[in-house]
C-alpha cells in the first residue's frame, strides 16, 4: 500500500540565487516561461498547481491530473545551444535524486534522452526549449512533469506505461515541497557542471541509466537503429554498438 506520510518543508531550504513563482493555473508552465523571458533577473522556477495544456516532446500532449507536478525552470545559461541541450542530463539527475527521497531508489532508472522510469513505467518527463539568434542561447526553459499522485490513462501510444509515485508505493508529497527538493538538487547539478564539467554530470547519469550495456532500439524520424547501449558521448548523444559499427544518435525515441 502507498505510504501516506506528507512531508512539510521549510522555505529556508530553497537554494540561494533561484527565484520561485507559484501559479494557481496556467496553460502550461513552458508557455508561462516563454511569456516571462526577459522580465526575470535570476533563474526562476515556475510551478502551476493546475495546468490545462501541457505538452511533451515533439508536440505530444502531457496530461495533467490534480496533485501532480508541472514546473519549468527559466534561465539564462550563457552557453551555446548544444551546451544548453546537455542540461537535460542535469535535470534528469536532479529528478532522480528528488524522487529517491520518496521511493526506493533501486526502482528508479533514467531513460535516454529525458524520461524517468519507476518500476519500468514512466513517472516523469523533461522538455527543453531555448531561444536566441546568435551563437549563444538567450533563454532556456527546462520543463518537468511528474506523476506524483495519478497517472494518465495508458493509451498504448508510448512504449512505457504511465505510472505515478504513490501508486507505486512512494510517499505522498505536495507539488510545492517536491519543487523545493528538486530546485536544491538542480542547483547542486549546476555547481557540479561549473566545477567539474559535463563529464562528471554524464557519469552520474550513466550510473542510473536504464538498460546500459543491453540491446535497445532507437527510432529516429528516418530510421530504426538497434544495438547495444554503450554510453552517452560528450555531446549527450546516445551511442549504440551495432552490426555496422558504432552509432552516435543525437535525437530518437528509445524502446526496449
Amino acid at each position: 500500500m502507498p505510504r501516506r506520510r506528507l512531508r512539510r518543508l521549510s522555505t529556508d531550504l530553497w537554494p540561494e540565487g533561484y527565484g520561485r513563482l507559484i501559479l494557481e493555473e496556467a496553460t502550461s508552465t513552458m508557455a508561462e516561461a516563454a511569456a516571462r523571458a526577459g522580465t526575470l533577473d535570476r533563474p526562476t522556477w515556475i510551478l502551476a498547481r493546475h495546468q490545462t495544456g501541457g505538452r511533451g516532446r515533439r508536440g505530444r500532449a502531457w496530461t495533467f491530473q490534480e496533485g501532480n507536478f508541472a514546473a519549468t525552470l527559466l534561465m539564462q545559461p550563457a552557453c551555446t545551444p548544444a551546451e544548453a541541450a546537455r542540461r537535460s542530463f542535469l535535470a534528469a539527475n536532479a529528478l532522480y535524486e528528488t524522487l529517491a527521497i520518496y521511493v526506493d531508489r533501486n526502482a528508479l532508472a533514467l531513460k535516454w534522452p529525458n524520461d524517468v522510469l519507476l518500476n519500468e513505467g514512466k513517472v516523469a518527463g523533461i522538455l527543453l526549449e531555448s531561444s536566441g539568434r546568435g551563437p549563444y542561447v538567450d533563454w532556456l526553459s527546462i520543463g518537468i512533469g511528474v506523476n506524483l499522485v495519478a497517472a494518465p490513462p495508458d493509451d498504448r501510444k508510448d512504449a512505457f506505461r504511465p505510472v505515478s509515485l504513490t501508486q507505486q508505493g512512494g510517499e505522498t508529497v505536495s507539488a510545492e515541497d517536491f519543487l523545493t527538493m528538486l530546485a536544491q538538487h538542480y542547483a547542486t547539478q549546476e555547481g557540479m557542471l561549473e566545477r567539474l564539467g559535463f563529464a562528471r554530470v554524464r557519469d552520474e547519469w550513466l550510473g542510473n541509466a536504464a538498460r546500459l550495456g543491453e540491446v535497445i532500439t532507437a527510432r529516429t524520424q528516418r530510421e530504426e537503429i538497434t544495438g547495444r547501449f554503450e554510453t552517452v558521448d560528450d555531446e549527450g548523444c546516445l551511442v549504440l554498438e551495432t552490426g555496422d559499427g558504432r552509432r552516435a544518435i543525437p535525437a530518437a525515441d528509445v524502446y526496449f
